[in-house]
This record gives structure tokens, sequence and C-alpha cells, in this order.
């Protein structure tokens, strides 16, 4: 069950009655949704795990083994939890339970009545305002419908073994999990900003990430050399490191925590960050208007952008091919044979050596 919010937030914040999850759903996250939905086979196994998850079950397995919040239990979040559905306009408030587990981890899950589970490790990591921003992302993916595609994840991934009489088979489910993760990489980049929306204190949110990546002891770090850190990142090495670099990310279901921080402070220092902030986005009145096609040109847009401007190598090596670089499998064959920039010998010089 769910409550309806009585409290108003804690500290002034701006307010954004009848907000839309599109006005901070990042245009990867909508086109992987959009893509998720055309895979062949995606509604059909979606609709035979459905059946297979019980909400009662999810509910009665979170009253047995988690403290549900309350105004008795863990107040101060039962409180969060109203002020970010206060903020962003939510009228029905999802539960929120904590899990003793020494693990960082929160998450949102349900299918018809998203439920928000937060461990007590990232209780105790985090202060007041970056647990806002935590929960406020939670609420933004209760509010996008993520949590439904996220327990499909769940199930997907824990009890692929015992459900190998899907149709489609292992391989189809395989391939259906590595898009789960795809697209769910993007909605938390989403979710992010809906956490940003919900506390509206862009340093807390980044600590919070921060603190995700090197634990409690914050007096040993700093957000502005964590962000020179995720340009080192982005920027590092050659092609093979690109390529590294993109296997390392496949197989999770967040993005890097040095990718996010960029990502949300670049977000924060937008014009629609700032046009939200004046009131100015769409409302969920126009929701059933919005043009599926413009959604699509944005995501085009988005990864177009993305590529022109990544110092990644391997985003280097797309740019080239999209050019028509006659180089391409020249750049390729060096990269991987450790072959100089003119000729086959890696003990030749390149060009390139002393600069």
């Amino acid at each position: 069950m769910t409550h309806s919010f009585e409290k108003t937030p804690s500290r002034r914040r701006q307010r954004f009655p009848e907000i839309s999850t599109r006005a901070w759903e990042h245009p990867a996250d909508r086109s992987a949704l959009v893509a998720l939905r055309r895979l062949t086979g995606f509604d059909d196994v979606l609709k035979k795990l459905a059946g297979l998850v019980s909400e009662r079950a999810i509910r009665l397995m979170f009253l047995a083994t988690a403290v549900k919040t309350s105004e008795r239990q863990f107040p101060e979040l039962y409180d969060m939890v109203r002020d970010a559905a206060y903020v962003l306009d939510l009228d029905q408030v999802p539960d929120l339970y904590v899990s003793q587990d020494p693990a960082v981890n929160a998450f949102t899950i349900g299918i018809d009545t998203p439920i928000i589970v937060v461990t007590s490790g990232l209780v105790e990591l985090l202060d007041e305002e970056e647990l806002r921003s935590v929960i406020g992302h939670e609420v933004g993916h209760a509010m996008s419908g993520h949590a439904v595609y996220r327990t499909m994840l769940l199930i997907l991934t824990n009890i692929a073994t015992r459900i190998a009489w899907v149709p489609l088979g292992n391989l189809a489910i395989t391939a259906i999990t590595t898009a789960l993760k795809e697209w769910f990489r993007k909605a938390e980049l989403s979710s992010d900003r809906a956490g940003l929306l919900a506390g509206q204190d862009l340093h807390a949110s980044m600590r919070a990430l921060m603190k995700l990546a090197g634990g409690h002891n914050l007096a040993q770090m700093n957000v502005d050399a964590f962000l020179e850190q995720a340009e080192e990142y982005e920027k590092a090495g050659d092609l093979r490191d690109g390529v590294l670099k993109l296997l390392q990310l496949l197989p999770q279901t967040h993005p890097f925590a040095v990718v996010r921080v960029a990502q949300l402070k670049k977000w924060a220092e937008s014009d629609e960050y700032r046009s939200i902030l004046a009131g100015a986005y769409p409302r969920r009145t126009d929701d059933p208007n919005a043009s599926v096609s413009e959604q699509w040109k944005a995501a085009a847009e988005h990864y177009t952008t993305s590529v022109k401007e990544s110092k990644d190598p391997l985003m280097g090596l797309l740019r080239d091919v999209a050019g028509g670089a006659a180089s391409v499998g020249g750049k390729l064959r060096d990269t991987f044979t450790g072959g100089g920039a003119r000729g086959g010998s890696s003990d030749r010089p390149s060009d390139h050596d002393d600069k």
C-alpha cells in the first residue's frame, strides 16, 4: 500500500507541479526503452515473467525481512521520501524499506506498485542531503516506470538458469538481459537528474556518487579532483583502452561513478536544468501528445554530439569511420599489433614519438 503525502519539504526548494518525467529523462533512456520494446520476443518474455512475479510476494518478503519506514521507524527517511514526492508532485508515495546489508545499494522494484529499498550500508554512508538525492533518484525511477523493467532484470539475472523453458531459449534471454542492462545504465542517468531536482543540491548529489566510489572518508576526497579523474578516464590511453572500457561496461547495470558525476554536473549547468527551475518544463497533460519521432531525433542528436565531443579513443575511431577515413584499418593494425604509424615494425619510431 502507498501513502498520500501530507508534509511539505523540510527546507525551501522549488516544487514542480504536474512535471512530466520527460523533463529529466535522458534522451538515451527514452530511445533505449523504445529499442527494448522493439526487440523481437521481448513482450512475450515480459508477459511470461510477469506471470511468475507476485506483487504481494515481493511486498511480503520485505515486510518480513526489512524495516518499513514510518513516523516511528526511520522517521527521517520516511520524511525524505514524502519530501521527494512533494517536490516532484507524485500523489502516491512509494513505501520505503531499510534492509540490513553492509553493501551500499538502493533500488526500486515492483510491477504495479513500486517500492523503494535502501540498504543499511547506504544509510550509514551518506549524510542527510546526500540521502535526499538518492531517495529522489529512486522516486524518479518509480515515476518513470523503470521499476517494472528493473524487476524483470533482477529475475532474468538471478534465476535465468531456472527458466530455460521460455520458448526463446537461453541465448535470447542473454540478449534481452544485455539489452536491459544497456537501457538501465541510461535510466540511471535519468534518475540522477530526478535526484538533483528533488534535492536541488548539486554538491550533495556529486558527493553521494563520489562516496559510492571511495567510501565514507570525505575529508580525503575532493569533488573537483574526482571530476578531473572523470576526464582522465574518458580520454585515457589508446584504442585498446577504449575497447577495454567498453568490455568492462557491458556487464554493469550502472554507469561508472566518475561518468555519472561528470554527466550530472554537465546537465546541472545546462539551459535545460535552469529552465526547469524557472518553471518551464513539460507537463504530464502533454504526455499523450509527445512525439515518438521527436524522442528518436533527440536521442540521435545526443549520440551524435557524444561521439563528436568525446575524447575516448574508441569514439575517435567511430568518428573516422563516419568520415570515411582511409587510415582506420591502419590504426586498428597498429593499435593491436604494436606496429608503427607508417610501417609494421614496433621498433621503428613514429613521427609523433617526440611530441
